[in-house]
């Protein structure tokens, strides 16, 4: 964990609710998918704990050939408007400066995800699964490996959508899912599923999204297919980094701590 100050680069809306704010500063920290990082407001007691969707790490100028390097990075979050916070974040300007807790949270492990990964997201969920693609077809191009990446993003309606373009533009396969049926597969991700498992031979697989959602793919996805995976919880923190044991969760080890020992665990570890 690490403690910066950050500069708003950029703050777009995305959708009805959902907006992207691109972040300057101190990124190293951050150093796998799945982590999240913790603002504070000016006028709230807790900080917002908001996922990474993307990071660029500083490059520092090391004396050899032309420019200047990169030396500050940057962080891309996706957050949606929830409550006097959020709404609150989507006024502030290009300029505003930030305190930002980084690198919290342990992220997906990339090591299981094999030749055929799922990434299955829901709502603000989908943010750190971006990364998580991204990092997985990097992966396999710079090993000459021929990967599938299959997305699955789940919505309630299509003005709801968004990032199907991006994830599209990495390179993989994506399925969108709406509960009205206005865009995609009508239904949920589990009915998105139950459509591409008989077609794809999945070998691992990634998900965030809502607890309902989670507790729906862990049923349909682990124990119904018996592809293993892991799962990013959402939860709310008090500290955000381990010290409150305000967010602890049952596991087959026993408790854990969502913000520190989370917020991804293993199919494996998970008790409902």
């Amino acid at each position: 964990m690490k403690q910066g100050i950050f500069s708003i680069k950029e703050n777009t809306q995305l959708t009805p609710t959902t907006w992207r704010m691109v972040l300057a500063g101190d990124t190293s920290a951050v150093t796998a998918p799945g982590q999240f990082i913790n603002i504070r407001l000016d006028g709230h007691f807790l900080r917002r704990p908001v996922s990474v969707n993307d990071v660029k790490h500083a490059e520092p100028y090391t004396g050899e050939g032309l420019g200047t390097g990169n030396d500050e990075g940057a962080v891309t979050i996706i957050y949606k408007v929830l409550g006097q916070g959020t709404e609150e974040m989507t006024k502030m300007p290009a300029g505003t400066k930030l305190d930002v807790l980084t690198g919290l949270g342990n992220g997906y492990d990339l090591s299981d995800a094999g030749d055929r990964p799922l990434l299955i997201g829901g709502g603000v969920g989908i943010p750190p699964l971006y990364l998580a693609a991204k990092e997985l077809i990097k992966e396999a191009k710079s090993r000459g490996m021929d990967r599938e990446v299959t997305v699955i993003l789940g919505f309630n309606s299509s003005e709801e959508i968004y990032y199907a373009d991006e994830f599209e533009e990495l390179g993989c396969r994506v399925t969108v899912a709406t509960a009205d049926g206005s865009e995609g597969v009508k239904g949920f991700v589990t009915d998105a599923f139950r459509v591409l498992s008989p077609i794809w031979n999945f070998t691992h697989f990634y998900t965030c999204g809502p607890e309902p959602m989670l507790k729906a793919v862990y049923e349909e996805v682990y124990k119904g297919a018996g592809i293993s995976g892991q799962m990013s919880f959402e939860e709310r923190m008090g500290c955000g980094f381990g010290a409150c044991m305000g967010c602890s969760c049952r596991t087959v080890t026993g408790y854990k701590r969502i913000c520190k020992d989370g917020p991804v665990l293993r199919t494996e570890e998970i008790l409902w």
